[in-house]
């Protein structure tokens, strides 16, 4: 059946300080049947309080059963109507694709265009409270941070995702020599992404030092990756391009 259209008491759902929105979960025609009809596609979890949320004595995922092979798995977080998750999906059959999106519309219209893959999953949830118990240690092999909301104003910071507890985590996750690549298209957030990467003694970023970039205030060291180029262009990119951003991408390595 379709998500439903209320949530859970919303007092404790917004207890923990979250990098997301809330955004609504009902669906209607298309949206409804695809969710209806991809079940499979959908990783059951239990839930804690709240839709984003899993109980906290979840046990890690089973990635062989839930696929039914043993392969790469990469991770995507965000992955809003699934355009790059699903290009990676479809040019690297002998991956595992998972993505968390807190979004059940978006989640939807990927499954719509899911087109015979079979290679991806989709979980309803917020990596930062339900990646800790659903991903083992040394179990991605990439996982992706692209375009988080960059959270502006100084008093939000502490709303972005990418935090040295969260880049300690995300270091844990990561296989020997996995990757982390993450890209925004706002200054200051790609200049903290990557002060939080150095700060994280088992990561090192793939090109620091490399790069310089002449509007960065800490002494224009740089550390910035080229465009990766199995990051596909979205429309959201191309709007931050239209009006002027520049994107910045990192590669941060798990050694």
């Amino acid at each position: 059946m379709s998500p439903a259209k209320n949530s859970p008491d919303p007092g404790r759902f917004m207890a923990r300080t979250k990098s997301f929105t809330r955004r609504g979960r009902s669906l209607e025609g298309a949206l409804a049947r695809a969710w209806e009809e991809s079940g499979d596609f959908i990783v059951p979890v239990r839930r804690g309080e709240g839709y984003t949320t899993v109980a906290e004595d979840h046990e890690p995922l089973d990635f062989e059963a839930l696929f039914g092979r043993k392969a790469p798995l990469v991770v995507e977080i965000g992955s809003g109507t699934g355009d790059q998750i699903l290009t990676a999906a479809r040019k690297n059959p002998q991956n595992n694709y998972l993505a968390f999106e807190v979004w059940v519309p978006g989640i939807a219209k990927a499954l719509n265009k899911l087109d015979g893959l079979t290679n991806v999953r989709f979980v309803e949830a917020d990596v930062a409270q339900a990646g800790p118990l659903l991903l083992s240690p040394s179990s991605v092999s990439e996982l992706w941070t692209f375009f988080p909301d960059p959270w502006r104003k100084s008093r939000h910071h502490k709303r972005r995702l990418v935090q040295t507890e969260f880049a300690t985590q995300v270091a844990t996750w990561l296989v020997p020599g996995g990757r982390w690549r993450l890209a925004t298209d706002w200054n200051d957030y790609a200049w903290w992404m990557r002060d939080v990467i150095e700060s994280v003694p088992v990561l090192r970023n793939e090109y620091a030092g490399q790069n310089p970039d002449l509007d960065d205030p800490a002494g224009n060291r740089g550390g910035f990756a080229p465009r990766y180029d199995g990051r596909i262009m979205t429309t959201f990119e191309n709007k931050g391009l239209q009006a002027g951003r520049t994107v910045h991408d990192l590669v941060a390595v798990r050694d």
